[in-house]
């Protein structure tokens, strides 16, 4: 489901502030934003900040003349895709638990009938309270989409949960809501980024992979509802948090991650740029640098992938061809020769670091191609070509 119309709900809390870069986010994203402000709120934030964002006059009265028949409270969520209300204060969460409808935003809330999302944000203490954890657990009984809080420092000084996610995760987290559920109850392991192969204490031979890929597609997979284990090398981004992440270094620390957990798997994918040789004998100390050639001797490392699909009982085995020439050629040679279902393949000097690529899938129906866009998108679109080929091999 495409998210076109959101309402954005915004309570009294320091975290207010953060709800103003998440409209942008919103809008950004072509999504069309309407802000209902809680009286408190407009004491953090003022409402012409929101509508300045959204292009929307900002709704706060329940009585608010500017709606004809007088019934904001109807109105303002008809078409809408969702009601998310970030920050959600503790007294807000109270009044939703039991149905009480004393302003625009409570009532609303109330008469929906679309989804509501909640980002509570409040002191540690006050997440932490049995009153609070048991209206938690309410609104999860009743369907409503909790999301968060983090923990971290607060505005009161101290440090725990209670902090409100930040206006990406929580972007993340609403389009995450409104995916297919094409893997659900799925269990999926993906490799991602680079291995780095250690020539002495300091050097080492490794590729630019930035690891982009394989992080989207596990966040699309746990967008289809799978459980994700996320096995990487070194890179600069932060894993999904509902993921399980093992974190490696070189090619055979990453076998022996896969090889740990891949036995429950339904699914493998290997997205990893996976180092072709390792140093015979690395130096346990810094090599010093003289006039003198360096010479290296290099083993292969082994094939992860082709170890998996090769097993009696493999899971689904999705590879990935980094080519820089021939590239549907070679990966189609790589398909075959490794028994895989599918092979996503492209272009190596488009693709590495960048933020956006094309894909040509290749399975033994023929070839699709994803033309370029941002790589959480083909994340999706593969993970749906994945389901599809799974759902006819073993459904």
């Amino acid at each position: 489901m495409e998210l076109k119309r959101i309402v954005l709900g915004v309570t009294g809390g320091v975290a207010a502030y953060k709800a103003a870069e998440l409209a942008r986010l919103l809008v950004k994203d072509g999504i069309d934003v309407q802000v209902v402000m809680s009286a408190a709120a407009r004491h953090f934030v003022g409402a012409a900040t929101f509508q300045a964002l959204t292009g929307h006059p900002v709704f706060s009265d329940l009585w608010d003349e500017r709606v004809d028949n007088g019934m904001a409270h109807i109105d303002l969520t008809r078409g809408a895709d969702a009601i998310l209300v970030a920050p959600a204060s503790a007294d807000f969460l109270a009044k939703l638990v039991h149905g009480r409808a004393d302003d625009l935003l409570s009532t609303l809330c109330l008469a929906r009938d679309c989804p509501l999302l909640v980002a509570p944000a409040m002191n540690r203490q006050m997440w932490e309270a049995p009153a609070n954890q048991r209206n938690v657990a309410q609104l999860t009984g009743d369907g409503v989409s909790v999301l968060g809080p983090d923990s971290g420092e607060q505005a009161c000084g101290e440090v725990g949960f209670g902090r409100m996610l930040e206006p990406d995760d929580l972007l993340d987290a609403l389009e995450a809501r409104f995916q297919p559920k094409r893997f659900s109850g799925l269990k999926v392991v993906i490799t991602a980024g680079p291995t780095f192969e250690a020539i002495d204490a300091v050097r080492g031979i490794t590729n630019p992979s930035s690891g982009k890929m394989g992080y989207a597609v596990a966040r699309a997979a746990i967008e289809a509802g799978a459980e994700v284990t996320l096995i990487s090398g070194r890179t600069c981004l932060s894993p999904p948090r509902e993921a399980r992440f093992l974190p490696v270094v070189s090619a055979q620390d990453m076998l022996a991650a896969v090889e740990s957990v891949v036995d429950g798997a339904d699914i493998f994918i290997s997205v990893a740029a996976v180092a072709d040789y390792y140093v015979l004998n690395p130096s346990e100390q810094k090599i010093k640098k003289d006039a003198h050639i360096l010479t290296l001797e290099l083993a292969p490392n082994p094939d992860i992938l082709a170890g998996i699909s090769s097993r009696e009982k493999p899971p689904f085995c999705v590879g990935f061809a980094a080519e820089s020439e021939n590239i549907e050629e070679y990966a189609e040679l790589k398909r075959r020769r490794k028994h895989l279902p599918l092979i996503v393949a492209n272009d190596v000097k488009e693709a590495v670091g960048s933020d956006e690529v094309r894909l040509i899938l290749l399975d033994e129906a023929g070839r699709h191609v994803l033309e370029k866009a941002d790589k959480q998108t083909q994340a999706r679109l593969l993970v749906a070509h994945i389901a599809e080929l799974y759902n006819t091999r073993y459904q």
